[in-house]
């Protein structure tokens, strides 16, 4: 597995992510804090980061939350989709097996394979109502919407390389729609591929590009506040704080096996950050027909 990792991380710096077609985008709101990571069977999810904080709520009991790595490569698809198209209407495809594909999802079956669990969190990801507020002592602002207005899947359980009558597709929301094309978060795909197996390392990947590219000095975050960011699932107990930490840098060792650029130290008090190169470079943003400064 590790050798793995590292062989197609050297593919990737061997080639820039617009010359390889793996350009993408994902949504800063939800880079910033990020979805659940597991099922813990609640409907309510919250996550904060500094002034920020986002939380999901399942507008239906009986279908609950999105989670895990699944919704997380749906949103970086759908929003680079989005910036590639100018559309909020995106075309999935003729059948569910070509859309895996594009997740680079193996189709299987049963109740733990990946044709039940892709099904199980497109219905969480599409039902879920998601604030994004910020608030300090001078400003209190929240703003609410769904990921999507309307979704059409036209998805067979048992034959996912039948292609329907109709295309699959789904409309997004205007309000998301509108976060994703002012605000896209440049990402190379086949990272996103590479770190697929783990929540919490496609949440650091997105995280790390994005903040490095803005990052002007070294920045120093406590793990406390890394917990409140990335780990809401862990206890805030001594215990349940040393799980994390062992967690989050055990996923941020594979995080800079494909993106080696991002500098940082981890301590005993938290994380440095250093001033370092975003992922995807300017050169291949500003180039990008999808993509305006």
């Amino acid at each position: 597995m590790a050798k793995d990792l590292i062989r197609e991380a050297f593919q990737i710096e061997l080639e820039e992510a617009k010359e390889a077609g793996a350009l993408g985008f994902t949504a800063r709101g939800l880079v910033q804090a990020t979805m659940p990571h597991r099922d813990t069977g609640k409907l309510h999810h919250k996550r904060i980061n500094g002034d920020y904080s986002l939380i999901m709520a399942a507008s239906d009991p009986d279908i609950g939350l999105p989670y895990g790595s699944i919704p997380r490569l749906m949103l970086a698809w759908l929003a680079t989709e989005a910036v590639r198209t100018k559309d909020r209407n995106i075309i999935l495809g003729d059948s569910m097996s070509s859309f895996m594909r594009e997740l680079d999802l193996m189709p299987t079956g049963g109740r733990w394979g990946s044709i039940t669990r892709l099904k199980d969190q497109s219905r969480r990801l599409f039902s879920a109502m998601i604030t994004c507020s910020y608030t300090n002592r001078n400003l209190g602002a929240a703003e609410r919407f769904l990921i999507s207005d309307k979704e059409e899947l036209w998805w067979h359980d048992a034959e996912p390389n039948q292609a329907g009558l109709f295309k699959s597709s789904v409309q997004l929301s205007e309000r998301f729609y509108e976060e994703i094309i002012q605000n896209p978060v440049p990402v190379d795909m086949r990272a996103l591929k590479i770190l697929k197996r783990s929540p919490l390392a496609l949440d650091l990947y997105c995280w790390l590009t994005y903040r490095m590219s803005y990052l002007k000095r070294n920045t120093s975050i406590p793990w406390q506040l890394l917990q409140a960011q990335f780990g809401g699932e862990y206890a805030v107990s001594a215990q349940g704080k040393a799980h994390f930490k062992q967690a989050f840098q055990k996923q941020l060792g594979r995080v800079l096996t494909v993106y080696p650029e991002a500098k940082l130290e981890p301590t005993t008090t938290g994380l440095i950050l250093k001033p370092s190169h975003t992922h995807v470079k300017r050169q291949e943003l500003s180039e990008s027909k999808g993509y305006s400064q």
